[in-house]
């Protein structure tokens, strides 16, 4: 290495850069560009005519003694870049830039504040339009003569509904023996046992088959259309979709409104005749009770407004399961670990927004109706 003064009037270092730069070079030219700036040298140019070629090892030693000799101080320069060295030193040119960018300060309370609400204002109105959107193309458009994907929407009231019976057939009907052993323990002590059978309807008609059908649907199906849509979204054929001219609500957001809003009432109807039938097991082989009697004590306690109940709390949850996974799988952000992230988000929403119109269908009716 070979260090010279520049000129008169603009008094410079000039530091010559071997090629090529080798670890034992890296580190002879780190400690020369160190001693020089330690030295009261306020401008170094470092000469690249002797380096024309630079691997990744090299541009680190050269980017950790440019940056050694401008914390002391020292302004420092490149000059004389050429062949292979040169493309880059430019492509790296941000590295070796006098002013580096600072790192974004991090928000105050009431900014962190502010920009939450302004982004839950942006994912309600995306909300807004997607519900909007699929409204018209679900319930308008078929009517208009823009046609509707029945293929799609077979194929998805098979995935939704038939393919779920199983699941939820099961899960109600192991709930309604465990609420039926409960009732029975409690009616047991004032002899009136076969009430259990009024209890069992009772709670499988207004609450327990539609949430408990809602939480098994969301967990399968509302993940399910996250994930699937995100999917699409990571791999552009969302934008593939949009470039060719078709509406993504249309083949895509409209046969799973239109399956889910079929399937999930239906499923409703078999949880609650299963979760009724492990009630009517238990008796089977505890409580003793005939047939004849338990089944006039079920139709007694069946009534139109408990069953209507039922029916609007699974509608609903209907809506709620495909409009938030529709709409949390065409946010997705991140590539795939987005994908993730959308299908938990979408399944914990779900399960929230489930209990909280549960809660809301309950008060209503409870008080008002």
């Amino acid at each position: 290495m070979q260090q010279a003064p520049g000129a008169a009037e603009a008094p410079e270092t000039v530091i010559l850069v071997p090629g090529p730069l080798s670890d034992r070079e890296g580190r002879r030219l780190l400690e020369e560009i160190v001693r020089a700036a330690g030295g009261g040298a306020s401008r170094i140019a470092l000469d690249l005519s002797e380096l024309e070629r630079l691997d990744s090892r090299g541009c680190a030693w050269l980017i950790r003694a440019v940056r050694a000799a401008r914390r002391r101080g020292a302004q420092v320069g490149l000059r004389g870049e050429c062949g292979e060295a040169a493309e880059v030193i430019e492509l790296l040119s941000k590295s070796f830039a006098e002013d580096r960018p600072r790192p974004p300060a991090s928000a105050g309370f009431l900014e962190s504040l502010g920009n939450k609400a302004f982004r839950a204002r942006e994912e309600l109105l995306d909300a807004w339009r997607l519900a909007v959107d699929a409204v018209y193309w679900s319930f308008i458009a078929p009517f208009e003569g823009r046609g509707l994907r029945w293929k799609g929407l077979v194929t998805e009231i098979e995935d939704i509904g038939i393919r779920a019976i199983g699941i939820v057939s099961l899960l109600n009907f192991l709930l309604g023996l465990v609420i039926a052993m409960l009732s029975a323990a409690q009616a047991s002590t004032f002899g009136v046992q076969i009430y259990v059978a009024s209890l069992v309807v009772m709670g499988f008609a207004r609450e327990l088959a539609p949430i408990m059908t809602g939480i098994v649907v969301s967990a399968r199906t509302g993940s399910a259309i996250a994930a699937e849509l995100a999917t699409m979204k990571v791999y552009e054929e969302i934008d593939a979709l949009k470039g060719m001219g078709l509406s993504v609500s249309k083949f895509l957001i409209a046969p799973k409104v239109l399956a889910t809003l079929v399937a999930v009432p239906i499923l409703t109807a078999i949880g609650f005749v299963t979760g009724v039938a492990g009630g009517f097991f238990l008796n089977a082989i505890s409580l003793d009770f005939t047939f004849d009697r338990w089944w006039e004590q079920t139709i007694q306690a069946s009534t139109v407004r408990d069953l209507v109940q039922g029916g609007v709390k699974a509608f609903s949850f209907a809506v709620i399961i495909v409009m938030v996974g529709c709409h949390n799988g065409l946010r997705v952000t991140g590539g795939v670990r987005g994908v993730g992230m959308a299908t938990t988000r979408a399944v914990v929403m779900d399960v929230f927004l489930i209990v909280v119109a549960d809660l809301l269908f309950t008060t209503i009716f409870y008080y008002f109706l």
